[in-house]
């Protein structure tokens, strides 16, 4: 299937609860129910929200409520249904949409429409411990991605979710073959034209998506400014910002961890919310893959930076985001064309 779809982000707490349960839970048990394609619950390690309270994994005061991030891809007409029961839960938190191109299936030469040539999003969505060969699966889509010259890839963990319309949960027992996990690589539309036919025959059954996306740096050169969007679309509602930040665990702004500095500088020019998760494998620019090994003494593994507000406000922050990452990170701007969100509306 090559069909239009949409993805539904939400950005909320980890102890945020529901009717007697977990928020995370009742999220994808809404995407279990209906049976959608693909979901996945991640973990954050450091963010604030509308109300600025800082969590982070890095001080135990802090790590109790840490950011939750979930994902949901499907048809248009799934993901409508299904957002009215995420509607129900009436939960303080930001849910945005988004509109991909969801191919599944066979993959054969695919031409790219012409919004996605300039760059191109691409998010594969596979098995915890699928493999591929003798590698894991996400590690061979990424080294597939690195030697097509794709301008950088990141893996991020899932902890809960659904694939093809199953749940799968991650337990500590388990071998956790299912969980889903995302690869999330950014490169020019021809490039990834190029990859998809060979990733397609790579993986048994291939759930992915292409989303348009502008890069604005790449270490520390900047490239374009984000895009210029309207307060509004054409049918009157309120357009959304949102960019993203990918660097290196151990990259550093005059000292600081990169994504430490990019969540307190945000947070203290009065962001709406910034979170950032912790990836286990990837690279970005021409560095080589990487991720953790058990023989080192310093993580090297990606860490992504997401903020979401207005273009206006964005504007603002792309100036922070532009001065911290002045020699490393890809840094990536999209239109949210829809974006609900109780904790924004005072803002």
């Amino acid at each position: 299937m090559n069909d239009d779809c949409l993805k539904l982000t939400t950005y909320f707490g980890e102890r945020d609860r529901r009717d007697g349960g977990f928020l995370a839970d009742a999220l994808v048990e809404i995407y279990a129910r209906h049976e959608l394609q693909t979901s996945l619950v991640m973990r954050g390690i450091e963010g604030f929200g509308s109300q600025h309270h800082l969590r982070t994994d890095r001080l135990l005061t802090l790590s109790e409520d840490l950011p939750l991030v979930s994902v949901a891809v499907d048809t248009r007409a799934r993901i409508e249904v299904a957002l009215d029961d995420v509607n129900e839960l009436r939960f303080q938190g930001l849910v945005t949409l988004e509109r991909a191109r969801m191919i599944t299936g066979t993959i054969e030469a695919v031409e790219l429409p012409r919004h996605l040539q300039e760059a191109t999003k691409l998010t594969v969505y596979v098995g915890r411990r699928e493999r591929v060969g003798a590698m894991p699966a996400y590690e061979a889509i990424v080294a597939l991605l690195h030697r097509h010259g794709v301008a950088g890839a990141t893996v991020l963990l899932g902890v809960d979710g659904t694939r093809h319309g199953l749940r799968e949960r991650a337990t500590f027992f388990g071998r956790n073959v299912a969980v889903p996990l995302m690869v999330i690589a950014v490169g020019d539309g021809a490039r990834m034209q190029a990859v998809l036919p060979e990733l397609g025959a790579m993986l048994a059954r291939p759930l992915l998506t292409l989303e348009r996306v502008r890069v604005c740096k790449r270490d520390g050169e900047r490239l374009t400014e984000p895009h210029d969007l309207p307060e509004s679309d054409r049918c009157g509602l309120q357009v959304w910002q949102k960019l993203m930040v990918y660097a290196g665990e151990q990259s550093t702004h005059d000292g600081q961890r990169l994504h430490h500095a990019l969540v307190r500088r945000l947070r203290e020019a009065g962001a709406a919310g910034a979170t950032s998760l912790r990836g286990v494998w990837g690279y970005h620019g021409a560095h080589a893959p990487h991720g953790d090994s058990f023989w080192q003494l310093r993580r090297r593994v990606p860490v992504v930076t997401v903020l979401v507000d207005t273009p206006q406000r964005t504007r603002r922050w792309f100036a922070i985001v532009d001065e911290l990452t002045d020699e490393t990170g890809l840094v990536t701007s999209e239109m949210l064309p829809a974006l609900r969100a109780t904790s924004l509306s005072s803002q």
